[in-house]
C-alpha cells in the first residue's frame, strides 16, 4: 500500500494542516528532545533492483523493494558515526544488524503456549515495532513482490565477427515460453560457456541418472534455435555433458546470465514475469542443482551465487512457497575443496507446493506444526534469534519516497527519521502551557499537535498516563505504517517532564528515568536535526499548507 493524504483521517489532517500549539517557546521550564535516527551497519544489503546491493552504495534515484511489494525510488541517503548497542535479528531469510529504535513490520506475540499454535497466530494485526521491542519467536513480514510485466519475446544480437564465415544463424527473436524458460533454469543451474576464439559453446552437466534432463536440452535447442545438440557420456565423472555450438547461442546467454557460477544472475524481464511463466525457470532451476526427498517429504537447492539464491527465494515466494535460506562455509570434504555456498531448503508444507509445480509426487500423510505462512501480500517467518553486540562505526539509512520503508534480504523496514521538541511551562505541578516543534510527516505534526491538546491544563501525574493509544484514538486513528509517530509524541511528553523535574531537583519516578536512559542514545543526533528543521521551517510548512 502506498503512503498517501487519503490514507488519513479527517481530523489527521486538521492537526496537520492547521496544528495547535505549534513554535518555539521562550524560557520553557522544561523540554523534550526526541528522534527515530534509525539506521543500518554499512553491509547490510537492501533489495535493489531484483538484486541485493549493501546500503552504503544506495544511491539518490535507486529503486528499492518497500513493504508493499513495488520498488519505490530513494530520495535521499543518510551516513553517520554512531556508538552504542547494535541489533542482530535472524530469521528463516537472512540476518540484520540495526539500530534498537529502528521499526520493523512484525506480529508481536504472547509469549504464552497458545500463541505456538499457526491458527492463533494469524489472528494478529501486523504494525510497525522498535528492533528492541522485539522477542525470539514474534514473526517478522517479507513482502511478495507484485511487480509483473510479461515480455513475449527477445531480440537476439545475429552481427557476426569478421572472419565468421561458418556460424549457423538461430531466430532473430526468441519467444519466451515454457520451453524457453526452462532451458535458462537449466542453464542457470548446470550450464557453463566456453567463449574462446576456437571454442564457442554452452555446455549443460548432468549425472548419468539425469538423462532425461538432457533429453530435454536437447529437445528445446532443437525446438528454439534450429541446432543439433551433441551429448557426452564422461564414466569416470559419472556425467553426461551436452554441447551446444553456436556462437549467437553463447552471446545470447551469456547477456542474459552472466558467466562463471559465482556471477550467474537473473535478468529482470524474468524476475517481472507473470508466476504462471516464471515456474517453468524453477522447473528447470530445480532440475539442475534441486533435489526432492519424496518420502519425508523434503526439497533443497544448492548454488554459490548468492545473487541466484536470492532470486529463487523471490520466485518461490511468488508461487506461494516459503524458503529458508543457509550459508554453508567453505570446507574441504574427503579431500575435494568446496566452496562457500547458499542452501534453499523448504519444509513438509513448502515441499508439498513445489512437488504440485514439479509435477512429481510426494508422501502426503506426514504432517508438521507450521510456524511460518504466506498470503497474497507477505511472507510470515518466526524470528528464531536476537541478540547484542557492540559497534564503532558508520550507519546508513535511506528515506524512501512515497512508501517511506525499504526490505533487506530478510525483514521490511520503516525508514522514518521525525523529529520532535516539546516545550512545557509549569506551575504548582501542572502544565499551564505546552508547545512542539516537528520536522516530519503528516503523522508526526498531528500526533505532536494532539499531545499538545491532551496535555494542557493537566498536572504532571496524569499527562504522564496518557499513551500511544490516547493519541491515536484522539485522531481517529493511523495507518500501521505510521503508528511509531505517536510513541514519538509520547517520548517527547516523558522527556519535557523529566527534563522539568531534574532541573528543580524534584524526584524522577523510576520509570521516567528508564524511558530516559533508552531515549538520551539519541540526544546528538536530535540536536543536528534540529537545526535542520529551524533552517527549513518556512520551507516545510509551506508544503504542509497545500
Amino acid at each position: 500500500m502506498k503512503m498517501s493524504y487519503g490514507m488519513y483521517t479527517k481530523k489527521v489532517m486538521q492537526y496537520f494542516k492547521h496544528p495547535k500549539n505549534m513554535g518555539r517557546m521562550k524560557n520553557p521550564d522544561g523540554v523534550g528532545k526526541v528522534g527515530n535516527m534509525i539506521c543500518l551497519l554499512p553491509d547490510v544489503e537492501i533489495n535493489k533492483n531484483d538484486h541485493l546491493e549493501k546500503i552504503e552504495n544506495i544511491k539518490t534515484n535507486d529503486k528499492v523493494l518497500s513493504h508493499d511489494g513495488f520498488y519505490n525510488e530513494v530520495g535521499n541517503t543518510f551516513k553517520r558515526k554512531y556508538k552504542g548497542e547494535i541489533l542482530k535479528i535472524k530469521n528463516r531469510f537472512g540476518t540484520i544488524f540495526l539500530t534498537p529504535e529502528h521499526e520493523i513490520l512484525a506480529i508481536k506475540l504472547p509469549k504464552t503456549h497458545h500463541f505456538l499454535y499457526l491458527r492463533n497466530k494469524i489472528k494478529f494485526k501486523p504494525s510497525w515495532y522498535h528492533a528492541q521491542e522485539l522477542e525470539k519467536g514474534d514473526v517478522a513480514l517479507y513482502p511478495i513482490t507484485k511487480e509483473a510485466k510479461d515480455t513475449e519475446e527477445i531480440k537476439v544480437d545475429l552481427t557476426k565477427l569478421k572472419f565468421d564465415f561458418k556460424s549457423k544463424k538461430i531466430p532473430s527473436k526468441i519467444k519466451i515460453n515454457d520451453e524457453f524458460l526452462r532451458l535458462c533454469g537449466y542453464y542457470l543451474s548446470e550450464g557453463h560457456i566456453s567463449d574462446k576464439v576456437t571454442s564457442r559453446y554452452v555446455s549443460f552437466t548432468f549425472s548419468l541418472k539425469e538423462k532425461e534432463y538432457a533429453d530435454d536440452v536437447i529437445q528445446i535447442t532443437k525446438n528454439i534455435f534450429g541446432i543439433d545438440a551433441k551429448k557426452r557420456i564422461i564414466e569416470e565423472h559419472n556425467s553426461l555433458v551436452v554441447y551446444v555450438h553456436n556462437v549467437f547461442v553463447v552471446r545470447l546467454f551469456k547477456n542474459l546470465f552472466g558467466k562463471g557460477a559465482v556471477n550467474k544472475s537473473i535478468p529482470h524481464f524474468m524476475m517481472a514475469l507473470t508466476p504462471e511463466k516464471q515456474k517453468h525457470l524453477l522447473i528447470g532451476l530445480w532440475h539442475g542443482d534441486g533435489f526432492v526427498n519424496k518420502k519425508k517429504p523434503r526439497a533443497g537447492y544448492s548454488t554459490i551465487s548468492y545473487k541466484i539464491a536470492q532470486q529463487i527465494k523471490s520466485l518461490l515466494l511468488r508461487q506461494s512457497i516459503i524458503p529458508s535460506i543457509y550459508e554453508e562455509k567453505e570446507r574441504i570434504v574427503n579431500g575435494v575443496r568446496h566452496k562457500k555456498s547458499y542452501r534453499i531448503h523448504l519444509g513438509n508444507r513448502d515441499t508439498k507446493e513445489l512437488a504440485k509445480l514439479l509435477a512429481v509426487s510426494v508422501n502426503e500423510n506426514i504432517e508438521e506444526r507450521n510456524d511460518s505462512w504466506i498470503d497474497d501480500d507477505f511472507a510470515y517467518v518466526p524470528i528464531v534469534s536476537i541478540s547484542k553486540e557492540f559497534y564503532n562505526g558508520f550507519v546508513h539509512n535511506l528515506h524512501v519516497e512515497n512508501t517511506k520503508s525499504f526490505t533487506t534480504d530478510s525483514f521490511s523496514l520503516h525508514n522514518c527519521g521525525d523529529v520532535m521538541w516539546l516545550y512545557i511551562k509549569v506551575k504548582n505541578n501542572r502544565i499551564v502551557d505546552i508547545k512542539f516543534e516537528t520536522f516530519g510527516c503528516v503523522a508526526a505534526i498531528a500526533t505532536s499537535s494532539m499531545i499538545t491538546e491532551l496535555v494542557k491544563g493537566k498536572i504532571i501525574e496524569r499527562a504522564l498516563k496518557i499513551t500511544r493509544e490516547d493519541i491515536v484514538k484522539s485522531l481517529g486513528g493511523l495507518p500501521p505504517i505510521k503508528t511509531h509517530c505517536s510513541v514519538l509524541a509520547a517520548d517527547a511528553l516523558s522527556e519535557a517532564v523529566y527534563d522539568y523535574l531534574s532541573k528543580n531537583k524534584l524526584p524522577v519516578p523510576k520509570y521516567l528515568l528508564e524511558r530516559h536512559e533508552r531515549i538520551k542514545k539519541e540526544t546528538e543526533t536530535v540536536e543536528e536535526r534540529h537545526k535542520d528543521y529551524i533552517a527549513l521551517e518556512k520551507k516545510v510548512w509551506k508544503v504542509g499548507k497545500k
